[in-house]
């Protein structure tokens, strides 16, 4: 089967695209979920049964993870769980799989790197054997394992599932067909539950999803988190307050897991987002991507161009011609939850010996 570029992917699997064609490969992608699904569960209940092993580091692993593909806050989430740590003298180390890193450090520990200074990132798809070396090397005394809900074979003390409130069961439907990379009923190993974006939902679309939460994982905690604007910065290492973006006509791009979020974050900030061009996630800008975007922001009229913190660590140039070029750093901010949250996180801090 032809690969389908990302955004065709979305428009099929989501039914905006309504005609025969259209029609006849949304019932292929549906009987190619069917195979998928078997082989999840099969290896979901290899892993609950033991017959495949989890490896137990020497010290405590939190995991943050998802059900579905595409961006749902797990890294904000990683940071403020690093930072959290931190505040409390341990030293953390974080795991990822690396995706899209091509043999360096991909966008997402660019990003990390460039937050976390005192925190050290290794990325590989050996995550048990990353565990070892952040241990005996790096002197770790806690690991933070992002995207670790579907890497079984690195046991976790502490399983934050992320879900994305503009979408946060993957359609309903597993992939290829629809969103999800494992069935709702996965949130049983959740240890807590985070809705990311759920400043974007009130009232009764808020309260199912708490609902469809608890039926399949009653009593783990949900938290309420939104994707707060710190600040904006520039390839030169300048920093300058949100409030700047007020006003002001702006052409966003950028490649991420969900271009949506990015524009409900910032259409607010603005005085008018004039266009929203999209790459697909991970995308590696070259020299012909800056020369087009030069002379999109140019033709858009745009006081300036405005990105993401992933976005940009693979651009590193502060204007795209004569358009000032910005970024907006995102932190997340929990607004419900965190008490329990705290429940979870506190017993993995060791006692200091004599305190």
């Amino acid at each position: 089967m032809r690969r389908l570029e990302p955004e065709l992917f979305l428009r099929l699997v989501r039914g905006e695209l309504r005609n025969p064609a259209a029609a006849v490969a949304r019932m292929g992608l549906g009987a190619a979920a069917i195979p998928y699904g078997l082989a999840v569960r099969a290896r979901n209940l290899a892993f609950d049964l033991g017959w495949k092993p989890s490896s137990r580091a020497s010290v405590p692993v939190v995991s943050v993870g998802n059900l579905t593909l595409g961006g749902t806050g797990k890294t904000p989430m990683v940071e403020w769980l690093a930072r959290w740590y931190r505040r409390r003298g341990v030293r953390v180390t974080l795991l990822s799989r690396g995706y899209g890193h091509g043999g360096g450090i991909n966008d997402e520990g660019l990003v990390l790197e460039e937050n976390l200074g005192d925190v050290p990132h290794l990325q590989d798809a050996d995550r048990v054997s990353l565990a070892r070396i952040a241990v005996e090397e790096l002197e770790a005394e806690l690991i933070v394992l992002d995207d670790g809900f579907q890497h079984r074979r690195l046991a976790r003390d502490v399983d934050i599932v992320m879900l994305d409130a503009l979408d946060p069961f993957g359609l309903g439907r597993l992939f290829p067909r629809g969103l999800l990379r494992e069935p709702i009923g996965s949130l049983r190993r959740a240890s807590a539950v985070v809705l990311s974006r759920a400043d974007t939902l009130d009232g009764e679309p808020l309260a199912a999803i708490r609902r469809a939460v608890d039926r399949v994982a009653p009593g783990r905690p949900f938290l309420l988190t939104r994707h707060a604007p710190i600040d904006l910065l520039d390839a030169d290492g300048g920093s300058g307050p949100v409030a700047d973006l007020a006003g002001k006509r702006v052409a966003a791009f950028c490649g991420i897991g969900n271009p949506e979020g990015f524009r409900r974050t910032i259409r607010p900030l603005c005085g008018e987002v004039v266009d929203l061009r999209v790459f697909p996630d991970h995308h590696r800008y070259d020299a012909r991507d800056v020369a087009e975007l030069t002379e999109w922001a140019r033709r858009s009229g745009a006081d300036l161009a405005l990105t993401t913190q992933k976005d940009s660590v693979k651009l590193r140039t502060s204007t795209l011609g004569a358009v000032p070029l910005r970024v907006l750093r995102i932190g997340l901010e929990i607004t419900e939850g965190l008490e329990a949250l705290e429940g979870i996180l506190a017993p993995l801090v060791r006692p200091v010996p004599g305190g």
